[in-house]
């Protein structure tokens, strides 16, 4: 295998996008013919792997998708608000943003108008050490509230505990976001509780 190719997939979790060959000046012919030796395994559509690599699936839905952010049970995990890996990665795009079909059958997705989708905006790194971008605490603890209805009430109850008793939790923050995301008197009832 190619040197640099092998390099700049080392570089980036043991994974290399079709467009990255192409940007250092490979034809996706090349690609071809790596899978048929074996030198590397496709991932998916644009997305290939070394042999051996274990595949990191958050690291994966960002890189086919750039503009997808990590929200809800997804965020709650990679915030450390909760334990449990989600089987199924959630996450938000801006309202109107049209997501490939494979995207919407095998994720479970959010949308909201385009002034709010990066507010609490944050890069974190995920068990396999990739960065990936993701709402902080306090916008995913808006935003389970926001979609309650759709999540597993017992996560959304023990998330807001859990964050309630955190250290590093910034209710000023978390009541700013609130009020933006239009669920401040939510928030503020299981805060009252809570503290």
């Amino acid at each position: 295998m190619n040197e640099r190719i092998l390099l700049e997939a080392e570089k980036n979790g043991n994974l290399i996008t079709t467009s990255k060959v192409m940007e250092l000046g490979f034809s996706k012919t090349m690609l071809s013919k790596y899978v048929a030796n074996g030198d590397l395994l496709r991932v998916c559509n644009g997305i290939y792997a070394l042999p051996d690599t274990v595949i990191d699936d958050m690291y994966v839905l960002q890189l086919r998708n750039d503009k997808i952010i990590f929200s809800h049970e997804t965020a709650l995990f990679l915030n450390g608000i909760s334990e449990r890996t989600p089987f199924t990665h959630s996450f938000t795009v801006p309202t109107g943003y049209i997501l490939s079909e494979s995207m919407k059958n095998n994720t479970i997705h959010f949308y909201i108008k385009s002034e709010l989708f990066e507010l609490g905006l944050c890069v974190y790194k995920t068990t396999f050490g990739n960065p990936v971008r993701c709402y902080n605490p306090e916008r995913t603890i808006c935003d389970i509230l926001r979609s309650r209805s759709r999540m597993d009430e017992e996560t959304v109850i023990s998330s807001i505990k859990k964050y309630a008793g955190s250290k590093e939790k910034d209710l000023f923050l978390l009541y700013e976001y609130a009020k933006q995301l239009k669920v401040l008197a939510q928030v503020k009832r299981y805060m009252e509780v809570l503290i």
